[in-house]
């Protein structure tokens, strides 16, 4: 799994995960707003980007190679995780599996609640798989992630490198996605932050997560759907940098 590392060598790590069909590169802002006072460790998830040779398999094996990372890059020093939807569920599963790695989780954006009929839209997904490589297809897809311009070469790149057994293990996982037992246990500061204008089931899964871990902080963004980081950068970023500034 393709990684870079970035910042201040012996500063407070920050491990951040990117969403389904995108790359490192989405957190581009966020990177250039951290490295002045911490250590960023930015992975391609297996089977995105720079990691593209490797499918993705699970998030079981993904979170198990993301522990690995923390481990090898920054040992004895517990990272804030910070993940963008299919990041997310893998900094919650991260925390909740590995508690010793991680000191603090921003989850934007995670569905929390298995989806039925997981099935029908894993093959409707391999139907369309194809159409991920065409231009126009990746631009419609583009717009549902608020991907700027000045990005969209790069996300038109990882969405035709992106394969369909990656798609479908990905996107498997994540429909299936349910919080696990260890959640409730994790003793490190959580954010929570969905946006309002995202679908019922993305605001009912943020309640969901935060409910499971009372002391959590739970903000609703208005005006933003899916796709916060992306959507609006410098506020993004200002509200990261304020909420790690306060621990």
């Amino acid at each position: 799994m393709f990684s870079t590392r970035s910042g201040l060598d012996d500063a407070a790590p920050v491990l951040l995960l990117h969403g389904g069909g995108v790359a490192g590169w989405m957190w581009d802002s966020l990177r250039g707003t951290l490295e002045p006072c911490h250590a960023v460790l930015v992975p391609d998830l297996p089977g995105h980007g720079r990691s593209a040779g490797e499918s993705y398999v699970s998030h079981a094996e993904t979170v198990a190679a993301l522990s690995q990372l923390l481990v090898a890059t920054v040992p004895g020093r517990p990272a804030t995780v910070i993940g963008f939807s299919l990041g997310a569920q893998l900094a919650i599963r991260l925390a909740s599996e590995h508690p010793e790695l991680v000191s603090q989780v921003i989850v934007v954006s995670a569905q929390a609640k298995a989806m039925p009929f997981t099935n029908v839209t894993l093959r409707a997904l391999g139907v369309a798989a194809p159409l991920a490589r065409r231009r126009w297809f990746a631009k419609l897809q583009a717009r549902e992630l608020f991907i700027p311009p000045h990005l969209m070469a790069e996300y038109i790149r990882t969405s035709a490198g992106i394969t369909k057994a990656t798609l479908s293990a990905a996107v498997g996982d994540n429909l299936r996605f349910e919080l696990p037992a260890g959640w409730s246990a994790f003793r490190g500061r959580v954010l929570v932050m969905v946006g309002r204008r995202e679908r019922r089931l993305m605001r009912d899964s943020a309640d969901a997560i935060h409910a499971a871990l009372p002391g959590s902080e739970r903000s609703i963004i208005d005006g933003c759907g899916h796709g916060i980081p992306l959507q609006r950068p410098e506020w993004f970023d200002d509200r990261v940098l304020h909420w790690l500034s306060a621990a």
